[in-house]
């Protein structure tokens, strides 16, 4: 079963409903469980197809159980649910406890899927997802959310829904840090990964007997609005495929010079830690110069870890690329048995390349500098470079300093495509 809806200008409320409509006929379904995203992916379209979803099951006379899928977020709130999966009961929801609330599928060994001679990767991982995807009950299970540029995998969603976004403590940390490990620069924007190769092979020897189907997303944002660009469901790769072809259409931003000084802000309902904002970082670092600075502007961020042992190690190591990290890992024990916190230290570093500033409007300057970033005064910045008065793209301040905007990181890939393409056929 493969269903795509595809519209440049951006798909309607009707043509939504229809391809959802289309992917539940000739179903028996009693119950289904429903994976979508938490806040951190709030403009993925996600929220009114998982209404949607949730209407047309409950009519057929269907329990609908929903698990957001958190991955190592923390769980989402009640005023987030509401916000998000507006009209839909928040006793639905269930939160994935990526410790306690999975089933162990099997193990898998790293070296049969590559090797880049790293002697702190890990040999094995444990196969786990939370216990409900094996749940014998469920008749149906849709996994929802956005395709886009990911700096772990590639691109994001599909497999990488199961077997990170709830999955174990095992599979979410050691497979973060053979992708960082292999080089960001090296797999993003593209389907084809070390990483996406283990989950999809996870997939497939350990899931593939389940009922499970995907609806993916493609959405691009112009002007403040945001448009729905393509929606496939389905059970089948080609799925995913066609999505990642639209998405790196819409959601790759190739730069025509590259960026000298670059201001990205971090909406508060959506970025609350650097854990999740540091997208602004790992998403336009390849659009920076050498020397050039990225100021974030962050009125939601008041931590670094959303939970208390990963925001106490990022405060431990802070932010400080490869080499330091790896070092790091090799003489403590407390960042080794945490490889998904290291991964996101290198992915949070410009490795030495340009500067990074915060401009956090509830962390002090202690705390942003001893995670190795440059602190700014939020309101002084707010003066300066008032995101009310920016658009998306090269803008030129009242002071004729020009600057580029970025008003939602998570949206996107930005890069100078000569840098791009240099590095990804050079690592």
């Amino acid at each position: 079963m493969y269903i795509k809806a595809e519209d440049d200008s951006g798909l309607n409320d009707a043509e939504i409903r229809n391809t959802i409509e289309q992917s539940l006929i000739v179903k028996n379904i009693r119950k289904a469980l429903l994976i979508p995203p938490d806040i951190t992916r709030y403009y993925s379209f996600s929220g009114p197809i998982t209404k949607t979803y949730f209407e047309l099951l409950t009519s057929m006379g269907a329990q609908v159980d929903i698990l957001p899928s958190i991955g190592t977020h923390a769980p989402m709130s009640l005023e987030e649910i509401e916000d998000m999966y507006a009209g839909i009961p928040p006793g639905r929801f269930i939160t994935h406890n990526w410790r306690e609330d999975i089933v162990s599928l099997g193990s898998i060994e790293v070296a049969s899927f590559f090797d880049v001679g790293e002697d702190i990767l890990p040999n094995e991982i444990n196969v786990s997802v939370n216990q409900r995807l094996v749940d014998q009950s469920y008749d149906i299970i849709i996994s929802i959310g956005q395709v886009v540029p990911h700096e772990v995998v590639g691109m994001a969603n599909y497999t990488k829904n199961l077997f990170v976004g709830v999955g174990g403590f095992d599979m979410i940390g050691k497979s973060h840090i053979i992708g960082a490990i292999y080089g960001m620069e090296r797999l993003i924007g593209k389907d084809h990964s070390p990483v996406r190769k283990i989950l999809d092979y996870c997939y497939e020897h350990f899931l593939s007997d389940r009922p499970i189907i995907f609806a993916l997303t493609v959405t691009s944002t112009e002007g403040g609005h945001t448009a729905l660009n393509g929606l496939y469901i389905g059970d089948e790769r080609c799925v995913f495929e066609d999505a990642v072809i639209n998405s790196q259409q819409k959601n790759i931003i190739y730069v025509e010079k590259p960026i000298k000084k670059c201001i990205a802000f971090l909406g508060e309902h959506e970025f609350k830690s650097t854990w999740v904002g540091n997208k602004a970082i790992y998403r336009s670092r390849m659009a920076l110069e050498d020397g050039g600075e990225l100021i974030i502007l962050a009125p939601g961020v008041h931590e670094f870890g959303e939970e208390k042992a990963v925001d106490l190690l990022i405060r431990k190591y802070g932010y400080c690329g490869t080499k330091q990290v790896m070092n790091l890992m090799r003489s403590n024990a407390d960042l080794r048995e945490y490889p998904g916190v290291a991964a996101h230290l290198i992915h949070g570093s410009s490795e030495g390349r340009f500067s990074v500033t915060y401009a956090a409007k509830r962390l002090s300057s202690g705390e942003i500098e001893g995670v190795n970033f440059k602190y700014a005064d939020y309101d002084d910045m707010i003066k300066k470079y008032n995101p009310a008065f920016l658009n998306d793209g090269f803008n030129q301040v009242p002071d004729g300093e020009e600057v580029y905007y970025i008003s939602n990181p998570a949206l996107g890939l930005w890069a100078y495509k000569q840098r791009l393409d240099n590095m990804q056929n050079k690592l």
